[in-house]
């Protein structure tokens, strides 16, 4: 019978550092508040953070290679000011597939796109959906001369004040800590989702098992950016939902699936609880993913809120 050694945590991360110190991996961007990934080492981590002016809000993020052979990730994370709305809470992780082109265009453009909408001020929801659509057929237009079929996952968190409004597409999530429990706040697109495979079949399109369920057996996901050979079943509409920052709500996690792989909701809520500050907290859960086997890139977010 096959045995495998689990080693306990504690030895599990001191293997990682050494492997990072080795790799040449492990950047910090402390404050840094909008970065990309795309120079992450193997297996090494880059990471930083920032803290809104009035200090009810921080964040910090973390990106990890993994154990892929390059990266496909890309996370933004930033609070811009707004003439009207103040300071604004912008995070999201994408997470490409077929090549990092998409990932990079939706994450360089998508927020650019919702803060230009300008039912951004009287309907955050429609301008929300609006922005995911344009960046989607933007993206499709941009890169209709290249040979090439790729995509991305996407979620989302938009915070004005104490409004948090959080969007996906694909398997991306998005978790909140309320109390200590943990809460989704995004649902993966998942093909076999009885919801998604009906709209799928009503399109035309089909869903089988290859491995994972796929749609047309090539794609693991049933929502996403890009995609353009699936473009009629996978679309890039996205699901919202809208929430009001109270004194429960400790702090929010959105990462790639090569997080939620392997650990779960609540897992990562208790991981972090004693973590308070934001870059570290995101660090650890990077690397507890590498350390529980993830094979992925891996990539979040983590925002701390003191309301």
């Amino acid at each position: 019978m096959l045995r495998r050694t689990v080693f306990p945590p504690a030895i599990c991360l001191a293997n990682l550092r050494f492997f990072q110190s080795i790799m040449g991996g492990g950047s910090s961007n402390k404050n840094n508040a909008d970065s990309n990934t795309s120079n992450v080492p193997a297996s090494g981590a880059a990471s930083g953070g920032a803290t809104r002016s009035d200090a009810k809000v921080c964040f910090g993020f973390s990106a990890m290679r993994g154990k892929r052979a390059s990266m496909e990730d890309y996370y933004h994370a930033q609070f811009r000011k707004d003439g009207k709305y103040g300071e604004v809470g912008l995070f999201g992780v994408f997470d490409g597939h077929g090549g990092p082109n998409a990932a990079d265009f939706v994450q360089a453009n998508l927020f650019n796109s919702l803060l230009n909408n300008p039912k951004f001020g009287s309907d955050l929801t429609t301008a929300v959906v609006e922005a995911f659509v344009e960046t989607d057929q933007n993206y499709l237009k941009a890169d209709s001369g290249a040979n090439r079929d790729d995509g991305c996952t996407a979620v989302t968190a938009v915070l004005v004040g104490q409004r948090l409004m959080v969007a996906n597409v694909g398997d991306s999530r998005c978790v909140l800590s309320r109390s200590g429990q943990a809460v989704a706040l995004s649902e993966d697109h998942k093909p076999n989702r009885q919801d998604e495979r009906q709209r799928i079949e009503n399109a035309g399109g089909v869903v089988v098992w290859a491995g994972t369920w796929r749609v047309g057996g090539v794609l693991a996901v049933s929502r996403a950016f890009g995609d353009r050979l699936l473009k009629r079943y996978v679309v890039a509409t996205p699901d919202i939902r809208e929430e009001t920052m109270t004194a429960e709500d400790e702090a929010m996690i959105l990462a790639s699936d090569g997080l939620w792989d392997v650990i779960s909701n609540q897992d990562a809520v208790t991981l972090i609880k004693d973590i308070k500050d934001p870059e570290k907290a995101a660090k650890a859960l990077t690397d507890e993913a590498y350390c529980r086997g993830s094979n992925d890139n891996i990539s979040c977010v983590v925002v701390r809120f003191k309301f």
